[in-house]
C-alpha cells in the first residue's frame, strides 16, 4: 500500500475545546532547558566541540578539540543564567528539560529545582544529535537517560523531549511506556494523540518560535524588546481564540543574560495581569488532557486492506465498487482518515475516470421516488436519503408528478435525475426537476457528476463520525 505516514490534518477545522482549569484561556508553559555540561566536548567523550544555540556566530565543530569560548558560554548558563532564571521562576510552575549528564554535573541546580517544585522531564542523556544514531544505539541513549535521570533526581521522568532528534526518537520514546507525554513535536497548539503499536502515546507540541533559542540564529531577536513583543503578541492572539497552549522556551545560556531576562520579567508582568491565564507544568497539562480528552481508537481507513477498505467504502459511490479499490492503491494518509479527507480521495478517482465510466456511476443512481422506491429495492443509504426529504411518503398525486418529471429527465439526458436530497426539501427537489431537465446534456452530466460527489459527502460524513 501506498501510505503517507505525516498527520497534516489534525483537529481540523475545530480544535477540541481544552476545559482549561478554572475556565482558563490559555495554559502557559514555561520550559528551562538544563543542558550545560551535557553539550558535544571531547571531555564528554564527543568527537568535537558543541557548535548549536551559543552566541558564536558562525560556530564551527573543532574536532578532537576543546573550545575554550563555547564551553565558558555554557558555564555562563550554569553558573549565572540558572540562578537568575531560578530567582525569577522560582514561584512559577515551571517544567525543565534537564539533560541527564548535565543533572549529574550540577547537583546544586537540581537540589534548587526541586525545592521550588519544578518538574523535571528527561532532556534525553546527552545533548548531542540523534539523527545519525542507529535505532539500536538510540535506543540504549534512551534507556540510560531514564536510569541516569531517576539515579540523579530520585525519581523517573514522566516526560520526554530530545530537541535534537531522529525520525524515530518519538516512536522509541513511546515504545518504553515510561512517559505521560513526549513533546518532540512543534505541530499545533494543544496536545495530541499519536498510536504506537498498542501504545497511545499523549505528545504535549512544544516551541522553536516562542523560544529564546533565535537568540543564537541568524533570523532571530535583535535585543530583548523584539522578543518580548514577540511573546506578547504570541499571547494575545492565543488568549484571545480561548482554549490554547502557549509554551515558552528558555536556555539558561540565553533567557539568563541580564537583557534577555529583563524582558523576559516584563512579559511575565503582562501575562500574569490577564483574566484567564493557567500556568502549569507540562506534566499538569498532560494529565488534564488526559482526563479530559482520552484517546479514544477509531477505525483508520487508510491503514485498512484492500478487502476491508472496498467493503466499508465501496457503496459510497452507488453501486460502484471500482472507485474504492482505485482510491485503495492511491497515496493515503492520515488525512484521509476522516470525511473530508476520504471523499477527497474517492473523488479524485471519479472525476479522472472515463466518461462511460462516470455514466455508468449516473446510470447506477436509482429514481427519485421511482419504482425501486415502491418495491423497497432500494441500498440503504438511497432508502435513508430519499426518506429524509420524505420522498418515501408521497402523495398520489406527489408520485405521479415524481414519476412524469423522471421520465422527461431520462428521455432526454438517459441517466436518471441526481440531487443530494440532504440539502433539499419536496418543494426545492421539484423546482430543481423543472430546471435541470431544460438543461444541456453536458451541463447536466457535470451537474449530475457533482451531485454524485455530494451524495458521497453525505454518506461519508454519516460512516466516520
Amino acid at each position: 500500500m501506498n501510505r503517507y505516514p505525516r498527520d497534516l490534518h489534525g483537529y481540523g477545522q475545530t480544535p477540541p475545546e481544552a476545559h482549561w482549569p478554572g475556565g482558563a484561556r490559555i495554559a502557559i508553559n514555561l520550559v528551562l532547558n538544563y543542558e550545560e555540561g551535557g553539550e558535544n566536548n571531547v571531555l564528554h567523550g564527543d568527537a568535537a566541540s558543541e557548535a548549536f544555540l551559543s552566541e558564536i556566530t558562525g560556530a564551527q565543530p573543532w574536532p578532537g578539540m576543546r573550545h575554550a569560548n563555547m564551553e565558558s558560554i555554557y558555564e555562563y548558563g550554569a553558573r549565572a543564567g540558572f540562578w537568575r532564571l531560578h530567582r525569577m521562576l522560582r514561584d512559577l510552575p515551571v517544567t525543565v528539560y534537564g539533560v541527564a549528564t548535565a543533572m549529574a554535573r550540577g547537583p546544586a541546580q537540581v537540589a534548587a529545582m526541586q525545592h521550588a517544585g519544578w518538574e523535571i522531564a528527561t532532556h534525553g542523556l546527552k545533548w548531542v544529535e540523534h539523527k545519525d544514531m542507529p535505532e539500536d544505539e538510540e535506543r540504549a541513549a534512551i534507556a540510560e537517560a531514564i536510569r541516569l535521570h531517576e539515579e540523579v533526581t530520585g525519581a523517573p521522568p514522566t516526560g520526554f523531549y530530545c530537541g535534537r532528534s531522529s525520525e524515530n526518537t518519538i516512536r522509541l520514546a513511546a515504545e518504553t511506556g515510561a512517559f505521560a507525554y513526549v513533546a518532540d513535536s512543534y505541530a499545533d497548539d494543544l496536545p495530541y494523540w499519536v498510536e504506537v503499536g498498542e501504545r497511545d502515546q499523549l505528545i504535549v507540541p512544544y516551541t522553536l518560535d516562542v523560544n529564546d533559542m533565535r537568540f543564537a540564529i541568524q533570523a532571530g531577536h535583535p535585543d530583548g524588546a523584539s522578543w518580548e513583543r514577540y511573546l506578547r503578541d504570541t499571547f494575545d492572539n492565543l488568549h484571545r481564540e480561548g482554549g490554547r497552549m502557549m509554551s515558552v522556551g528558555l536556555h539558561c545560556r540565553l533567557a539568563g543574560r541580564p537583557g534577555r531576562a529583563e524582558a523576559l520579567r516584563r512579559f511575565l508582568e503582562y501575562a500574569g495581569a490577564q483574566h484567564g491565564v493557567w500556568f502549569a507544568t507540562r506534566a499538569q497539562i498532560a494529565e488534564h488532557w488526559s482526563r479530559h480528552h482520552p484517546h479514544v481508537r477509531r477505525e483508520r481507513p487508510s491503514a485498512m486492506d484492500r478487502e476491508t477498505f472496498v467493503t466499508r467504502f465501496g457503496g459510497v459511490f452507488e453501486h460502484s465498487p471500482w472507485i474504492a479499490e482505485r482510491a485503495h492503491e492511491r497515496e493515503l494518509g492520515p488525512a484521509h482518515d476522516v470525511a473530508v479527507g476520504l471523499h477527497n480521495a474517492l473523488c479524485r478517482v471519479f472525476r479522472t475516470a472515463s466518461d462511460a465510466e462516470r455514466l455508468g456511476v449516473l446510470k447506477a443512481h436509482p429514481d427519485l421516488a421511482g419504482k425501486l422506491a415502491q418495491a423497497k429495492r432500494l441500498t440503504a443509504e438511497s432508502a435513508a436519503e430519499q426518506s429524509s426529504a420524505g420522498l418515501d411518503a408521497l402523495t398520489d398525486a406527489e408520485r405521479t408528478a415524481f414519476e412524469a418529471r423522471n421520465d422527461a429527465y431520462m428521455q432526454k439526458h438517459d441517466f436518471p435525475f441526481i440531487i443530494a436530497v440532504r440539502d433539499h426539501d419536496k418543494a426545492g427537489i421539484m423546482a430543481a426537476f423543472e430546471a435541470r431537465t431544460a438543461n444541456d446534456t453536458a451541463t447536466e452530466m457535470s451537474e449530475a457528476c457533482r451531485q454524485v460527489e455530494r451524495i458521497a459527502l453525505h454518506r461519508l460524513k454519516d460512516m466516520l463520525k
